[in-house]
């Protein structure tokens, strides 16, 4: 009889490969869930906020159950490791954003990552790297999630839920798109891509 993957396997496999990032998004949101005492949303009863589109955002999505399609999934472009859960269950919510220390360097490994960053490495600090990565990361993932982040309880966030609507059709392009996203133009629809904004600095 075969065994069912953990959450962290399907991770990975939905986003084809292990590393630190998926790491940090899939302990916060264990930690987040566990802080709210619920289960992976079916539906739209949980919502997640994430602060940036990195790899951790598709671990968010695998263990939470929010996801960009469902409409639960929402970005706020902050640059940060931080996951706001709510439960709208309940009206509970809590952010979570890891410490400044849970990923301390030594110059050592600051100087690999800078050579890694400017594509200088050489084929030796390639797998040096790799090696120390696969490594953080199995540390990262063995310790406790409460070492490694903050979490606080925070006010629900005002976020409706996703709605369906009609079609319609660009006059310039003839592309179908939502019709919330319509722009008019000399009495015409058009999508955003082919209207063309008029500002006067305001």
């Amino acid at each position: 009889m075969c065994r069912p993957k953990s959450k962290w396997e399907m991770s990975i496999e939905f986003h084809g490969h292990e590393c630190m990032g998926l790491a940090i998004g899939y302990q916060e949101s264990l930690l987040a869930m566990r802080a709210l005492g619920v289960t992976r949303a079916e539906d739209e009863e949980l919502f997640a906020i994430v602060e940036t589109d990195a790899c951790g955002v598709d671990a968010v999505q695998v263990v939470t159950g929010c996801t960009l399609g469902k409409g639960n999934l929402i970005y706020k472009d902050a640059g940060k490791q931080a996951l706001t859960l709510a439960n709208r269950k309940d009206n509970k919510a809590v952010r979570v954003i890891m410490k400044p220390d849970a990923m301390a360097e030594d110059k050592a490994f600051s100087e690999l990552r800078q050579k890694i960053v400017s594509h200088s490495a050489s084929e030796e600090e390639l797998a040096r790297w790799q090696t120390i990565q696969k490594k953080r990361t199995a540390d990262f993932l063995n310790s406790p999630p409460e070492s490694l982040f903050n979490l606080y309880e925070v006010p629900m966030p005002v976020i409706e839920k996703a709605r369906l609507f009609k079609t319609v059709v660009c006059a310039k392009c003839h592309e179908p798109f939502a019709e919330a996203k319509a722009r008019l133009v000399d009495g015409q629809i058009v999508c955003g891509d082919c209207y063309c904004g008029y500002t006067r600095g305001w």
